[in-house]
C-alpha cells in the first residue's frame, strides 16, 4: 500500500515530463484486480477532443472470496460461513468519459453501465433442535445485475506510449435478480425446517440488498434476489498502452 501511495504521488511528475506518442486507442488492464484474483481489460478510445468511450470486461473464476477470514470476524455473526463461500463472476462495463483539459489525459467525469452475473455458492449455517449440533445449506446458484453509476478519476501518461489510469472512486446502482438453492442431504424435521427459514427470514435485507427465501420442502430451500443492487468502485490502477 506504501508503494502504491508514492506511485500515486508521483503521476504528475511522469505526466509533464512524458510528452505523450500515440493515438486515441488505450488498451488497459486492471493492477489491483489481479491482487484479488479478477482480471480486468478495457478498450478505450477517444472519439471528441474531450470524450471517450469505452468497454471493460471483468472475470473471476470461482473461489473463496478473498480476505473471507477477515470479513468473517468483523461480521461477528457466525450464521453465513465465510470461509467456504465461494464467488465467480463475470462483468460488461460500458463507459463514456468526459476530460475537461486534454484528450485521453488528466482529471476525468465517467458515466458508465455495469452487467454482471456472480456465481454464488453461500453456506447458511442453522442449529438443529439437539445439543451442540450446527449444521449448514449450501445455497448455490446466480444472481444477475443491471446498474449504472458515475466515477471519478485520472490518466497520466509515463514511458510515452503507456498510461496509469487511477480510479479515485465511484457509485452505481440498479437491480438484481437471480436465485439460490440449497439441496439438504438429509431430510429435515418440521421443527428443523423451522429453524431454518427462520435463520434465512434474518437475511430479508442487507443494506441495499433485498431477498425472499422460502424452505420449500424436507430437503430444499431457496434464496431469491429480489431488490435493488449497489456497488463502490474505486481505489483502481490501471496500466495500459496508447496507440
Amino acid at each position: 500500500m506504501k508503494k502504491l501511495l508514492i506511485l500515486i504521488a508521483l503521476l504528475p511528475i511522469f505526466s509533464n515530463a512524458q510528452k505523450v506518442l500515440g493515438g486515441n486507442n488505450v488498451i488497459k488492464t486492471n493492477l489491483t484486480s489481479i491482487a484479488l484474483g479478477n482480471y480486468h481489460f478495457t478498450y478505450e478510445r477517444a472519439f471528441a477532443k474531450k470524450f471517450s468511450i469505452s468497454l471493460s470486461y471483468r472475470f473471476m473464476p470461482k473461489r473463496v472470496v478473498p480476505l473471507a477470514s477477515f470479513v468473517e470476524k468483523q461480521l461477528k455473526n457466525d450464521d453465513i460461513k465465510l470461509g467456504d463461500f465461494k464467488m465467480g463472476n463475470t462483468a460488461i462495463t460500458p463507459e463514456l468519459r468526459f476530460y475537461p483539459v486534454k484528450k485521453l489525459r488528466g482529471f476525468y467525469l465517467a458515466f458508465y453501465g455495469r452487467f454482471a452475473n456472480f456465481d454464488l455458492d453461500v453456506p447458511v449455517r442453522y442449529t438443529p433442535p439437539i445439543p451442540n449440533t450446527t449444521e449448514y445449506a449450501t445455497f448455490s446458484g446466480t444472481i444477475k445485475s443491471v446498474s449504472g453509476g458515475v466515477m471519478i478519476g485520472s490518466q497520466f501518461s509515463i514511458f510515452k506510449k503507456m498510461v496509469l489510469d487511477f480510479w479515485i472512486i465511484g457509485a452505481h446502482y440498479g437491480s438484481s435478480s437471480g436465485d439460490l438453492n440449497a439441496v439438504i442431504s438429509r431430510n429435515l424435521t418440521p421443527a428443523e425446517q423451522g429453524i431454518l427459514q427462520q435463520t434465512l427470514d434474518e437475511y430479508k435485507e442487507l443494506g441495499p440488498f433485498k431477498f425472499e427465501s422460502k424452505v420449500t420442502s424436507p430437503n430444499t430451500a431457496y434464496i431469491k434476489s429480489v431488490g435493488p443492487w449497489a456497488g463502490i468502485r474505486g481505489a483502481g490502477l490501471s496500466l495500459g498502452i496508447r496507440f
